[in-house]
C-alpha cells in the first residue's frame, strides 16, 4: 500500500495527536525507530552532569529490541556518558547489565557504536585518532583559564572553577566546550559570553591546525550545536548569541564522517541484517566509509537497499533552526540544527522508496538551555462546535516559508509527554506481540 506519513498518522503536518503515533509505533512490524537523546528522552540542563532518565522509559526501549536505536552527537561512555546515567537512575550498575538496560546505538555523532549489553567500538577510528582527541579536554580547560586571565569577568575563584569545570566534556571521541553554564552565570554580561564564543571557536581552529601538523590532515571537524547550517565549504556555521539566545553553546571537536545522516545508514545496514540476514553495504560499513553529500547518501540507499524489506523509520529529534535575515537587500535564509540532516535524509528516504517514513520533533525549549525556540500552540477554529489545539509556528523561522523538513508529528511539552506516548506504545506493542503468540 502506499503509506504515506499522511495516510499512517491520518494527520497532516505538524500534528499534536500524539495517540496516532502511538498506534503507528505499535501495530507495524517493519518498524525502526533512529532517535536523539538529550532533549528527546531527557530534559536539557546546563551541566551535563545533572542529566537524568526516566527508567520507564529505559524498561520501554527494551520492548522495542532490534526496532530502536539511539543516534546522538553525546557519548555512551566517560563521565557524562548516557551509560552512566542510567546505572543512576537504577542505582546499581552491576543490574543495568544484568538486564542489558543499555541504549543500543550510534553515539559520538555515528564514531561509537554500542549493543544493548553495552559492549562499545569505535569503528573506523585510529589509535592515533583517539590520541590526539584525549589531549584536547586539557586543551579546552587551558584556554578557558587563559581567557579568564584576560577578561575581567567579576568571577570569584571558586565560581569560575565551578564554571569550567562544567564547562569541559571530557568525552572519548567527541571532547566538547560546553558554554551553558558560562551563559547563564553572566546573565546580562552578553559582551563577555559573545568575546567567550569567538574564543572558543578560535580553539577549535588551532585544534584542526594542530592535527594537520601531526599528519591527520582530514580526520577532524568542529561540531556546533546549535548552529546555522553548514557554508560553501561544508563547515558549520556558527550561531551568535543575540539577546535571551544563547546562540552556539557546544563546541564538539569531532571524528571526521561522524554526521548523524551517515549514522542513518549505518543503523539501516545493520536492521537489514536483522531482518535478512544480509548486510546491504557490507558488514563493517561505518560512517567512515559513508559519502559526505546529502545526495549521495541517498543514492546509495536506494542503489543498495531491497524496496522490499525497507522498514517504516521513525525520526525523533529536537533541534531544527532555521534563521532567515536580510542582507544587502536580500532575505538570507540558514537553516541548522543537529537533527535536521538526518531528519531530512529519513524523509526523503521514505519518499525514494514510497514508505511513510514519520518525522518526530519533541519541543525542548522548557530545559534550562536557553537556545530553542518554543512550538507555538493554539485554539483554532475548524468549523466545529469547539476550536482543536493546533501548532502555530513550528520551530524555525516563521518566514523561511520554503522549508524542505516536514516536521509531521509534534511533541510540545516536551520530553516527558514523549517518553510517556513511547511507554504506551512499547506496552501496546509487547500485548499485541503476547496476543500473536498465543495465537500461534
Amino acid at each position: 500500500m502506499n503509506s504515506s506519513p499522511h495516510i499512517l498518522l491520518h494527520e497532516p503536518s505538524l500534528s499534536l495527536r500524539a495517540e496516532k503515533l502511538a498506534h503507528v509505533l505499535t501495530s507495524i512490524d517493519n518498524l525502526l525507530i533512529i532517535q536523539d537523546l538529550d532533549g528527546v528522552c531527557m530534559g536539557l540542563v546546563k551541566d551535563p552532569l545533572t542529566r537524568v532518565i526516566d527508567t520507564n522509559y529505559v524498561n520501554a526501549t527494551k520492548l522495542f529490541d532490534g526496532h530502536f536505536y539511539v543516534l546522538t552527537n553525546g557519548e555512551h561512555i566517560g563521565k557524562r556518558g548516557v551509560n552512566g546515567i542510567i546505572e543512576r537512575a537504577f542505582g546499581d550498575q552491576n543490574y543495568v547489565k544484568e538486564q542489558s538496560f543499555y541504549l543500543p546505538g550510534l553515539a559520538a555523532g555515528g564514531v561509537q557504536w554500542q549493543d544493548r549489553h553495552g559492549t562499545v567500538s569505535h569503528p573506523g577510528v585510529s589509535d592515533e585518532e583517539l590520541a590526539f582527541l584525549e589531549e584536547v579536554p586539557q586543551r579546552i580547560k587551558d584556554r578557558l583559564r587563559q581567557f579568564f586571565e584576560q577578561h575581567d569577568s567579576g568571577l570569584e575563584v571558586k565560581k569560575l572553577d565551578e564554571c569550567i569545570q562544567a564547562s569541559v566534556l571530557d568525552n572519548k571521541a567527541s571532547p566538547t566546550a560546553n558554554l551553558n553554564t558560562f551563559y547563564e552565570t553572566f546573565g546580562e554580561r552578553s559582551d563577555i559570553y559573545i568575546a567567550l564564543q569567538k574564543d572558543m571557536q578560535g580553539l577549535m581552529m588551532e585544534l584542526l591546525q594542530d592535527a594537520e601538523k601531526k599528519g591527520l590532515n582530514d580526520s577532524f571537524f568542529v561540531h556546533y550545536a546549535p548552529n546555522l547550517g553548514r557554508d560553501a565549504q561544508g563547515d558549520e556555521i556558527l550561531r551568535p548569541a543575540r539577546g535571551k539566545d544563547s546562540g552556539t553553546t557546544d563546541f564538539q571537536f569531532m571524528i571526521r564522517g561522524a554526521i548523524k545522516e551517515a549514522g542513518v545508514l549505518v543503523i539501516l545496514n545493520r536492521y537489514y541484517f536483522q531482518r535478512t540476514g544480509t548486510y546491504p553495504l557490507g558488514e563493517g560499513f561505518n560512517v567512515r566509509q559513508a559519502p559526505r553529500t546529502h545526495q549521495e547518501l541517498l543514492n546509495l540507499v536506494k542503489t543498495n537497499f531491497d524496496p522490499q524489506a525497507m522498514p517504516i523509520i521513525v525520526g525523533v529529534g529536537d533541534t531544527v533552526t532555521s534563521l532567515v535575515e536580510e542582507e544587502d537587500g536580500c532575505l538570507q535564509i540558514r537553516r541548522g540544527g543537529s537533527d535536521r540532516n538526518f531528519l531530512q535524509l529519513v524523509q526523503d528516504i521514505g519518499e525514494a522508496f514510497n514508505k511513510g517514513n514519520i518525522i518526530v520533533y519533541v519541543d525542548s525549549s522548557r530545559g534550562e538551555v536557553k537556545n530553542r525556540k518554543a512550538v507555538k500552540v493554539g485554539s483554532v477554529d475548524n468549523g466545529e462546535v469547539e476550536a482543536i489545539l493546533a501548532v502555530l509556528e513550528g520551530p524555525g523561522d516563521a518566514r523561511d516559508v520554503d522549508e524542505p523538513l516536514i516536521l509531521n508529528m509534534i511533541f510540545a511539552n516536551g520530553h516527558e509527554q514523549y517518553t510517556s506516548v513511547f511507554q504506551s506504545a512499547a506496552r501496546g506493542r509487547q500485548l499485541l506481540y503476547e496476543k500473536q503468540q498465543e495465537q500461534g
